[in-house]
């Protein structure tokens, strides 16, 4: 399998070493060249299969065999359920919630985490990730414990949830948390400043588990086809996939498992940081300064993956025209919040609302709906209380954590702070 650098196409890499580079020069995000559909009738012998056995065939289909006991690593990674549960009258939420970190980054996440220990042979690595949200927890508990790899997991200050920072900065060991008093953008602008630093980044061995890294969004596509394979025939014929997006990521790898064959229809939801919706109506990227939301893992205005949608589009011969797209303020999800709740019983936290309802009003006749639930409701349970009226109870793995008392540090969005502060850590001055 080859990937080319979006912004150098001369740079070709094999998919292990894309997964330890994380990125290419000049801050280019690797992708694939080309997508070889599966028949209708292999794609229907697919989703005759469990998940583990089916998403082993889907990405050695996608990957080859580059990667030993490749098996053996996806049965390790995804040893929990994604079930399709029904919420409303032809509306279906995907549970991506139920791994040890309760979002939908789990599954890319220990994937990642296991490729990369498959693949980095004796050299020591640092990851250094930025989270709007869920990412941090994933990326942390899929390393965590690691030899040889130590994470640094930056996130804006007062824009996560407590939980949410319970399950990055409980841990220790070789997990350090970092509370940036500044945006995600700020966080993710660090991120890209450290692999821009080539003196820096060969002396820590610097990768990255955001969605940059390809091993995270190959991950992903597995879902796409367990949702499916949930549905019958008859419903699979109008398919049609809500993702809540704030990096773009999810819908990517959606996008990637339409190219595959999936046949299916989708829709970017985005909160108040609607950068893409404006785009699509417009045709002027023009990134506004990021809002802070309820739906938090959404608050990216300059998501790093849109270059690998576009060259998807343009691989596919598809049009951006195909998507349809909406946003929701604050208020408006609340509404949807309850609106659901009121109607079916069914909790939904502020991302999964956004998607559920921008996808309520684009769902055509005879389509069936499948919108993302990204992260558990009790990730979100001030929130979720609030607006519900109810007391939604934290699981037993989360309650564990949220006794714990965090060990941060907090630094200003400086890159030479942040610099000095690792190098410190990692005993390298």
């Amino acid at each position: 399998m080859q990937l080319f650098n979006l912004k150098d196409h001369s740079e070709a890499v094999c998919f292990a070493e894309a997964v330890k580079r994380g990125i290419g020069r000049e801050q280019g995000l690797f992708f694939l060249d080309r997508i070889e559909p599966f028949s209708p009738a292999k794609l229907e012998s697919l989703l005759a299969l469990p998940l583990v056995e089916r998403s082993c065939r889907v990405l050695r289909h996608l990957i080859g065999d580059e990667v030993p006991e490749l098996e053996k690593i996806i049965a390790a990674a995804f040893n929990f359920k994604a079930p399709l549960v029904k919420a409303d009258d032809n509306l279906y939420a995907l549970e991506l919630f139920h791994g040890p970190t309760l979002a939908f980054k789990d599954f890319g996440a220990r994937f990642m985490a296991r490729v990369l220990s498959a693949v980095r042979g004796d050299k020591h690595l640092t990851i250094l990730t930025a989270t709007s949200g869920d990412t941090g927890a994933a990326v942390a508990d899929a390393f965590y414990g690691q030899p040889g790899i130590d994470v640094v997991v930056l996130y804006p200050k007062g824009k996560i949830s407590l939980l949410q920072e319970k399950l990055i900065a409980t841990l220790g060991g070789n997990i350090r948390a970092v509370e940036i008093d500044g945006t995600f953008d700020e966080c993710q602008d660090l991120v890209k400043r450290a692999f821009d630093d080539q003196d820096f980044r060969l002396k820590v061995g610097l990768n990255s588990a955001n969605s940059i890294n390809i091993s995270r969004l190959l991950a992903q596509v597995c879902y796409y086809f367990e949702a499916a394979a949930q549905l019958s025939a008859l419903q699979r014929k109008g398919l049609v996939f809500s993702v809540p997006c704030g990096n773009f990521g999810n819908i990517t790898a959606g996008l990637i498992a339409k190219a595959l064959g999936l046949d299916s229809r989708f829709v970017i939801s985005c909160n108040a940081n609607d950068t893409v919706p404006r785009y699509l109506q417009s045709g002027k990227w023009e990134p506004r300064a990021t809002i802070a939301t309820l739906s938090n893992a959404m608050d990216i205005s300059r998501p790093n993956n849109w270059p690998r949608v576009e060259a998807l589009v343009r691989m596919m011969g598809w049009q951006l025209d195909d998507f349809a797209f909406g946003s929701l303020s604050d208020d408006e999800t609340r509404t949807a919040m309850r609106v659901l709740h009121d109607k079916t019983g069914y909790v939904l936290e502020p991302h999964a609302a956004i998607a559920c309802k921008i996808l309520k009003d684009n769902l055509r006749p005879g389509e069936t709906g499948v919108f993302l639930g990204t992260a558990h409701p009790a990730k979100f349970k001030e929130i979720v209380d609030a607006t519900l009226g109810i007391d939604e109870p934290l699981p037993p793995a989360l309650a564990r954590r949220a006794r714990l008392e965090s060990i941060k540090t907090e630094l200003k969005p400086d890159y030479d702070s942040l610099k000095a502060f690792m190098l410190k850590e990692l005993s390298l001055v």
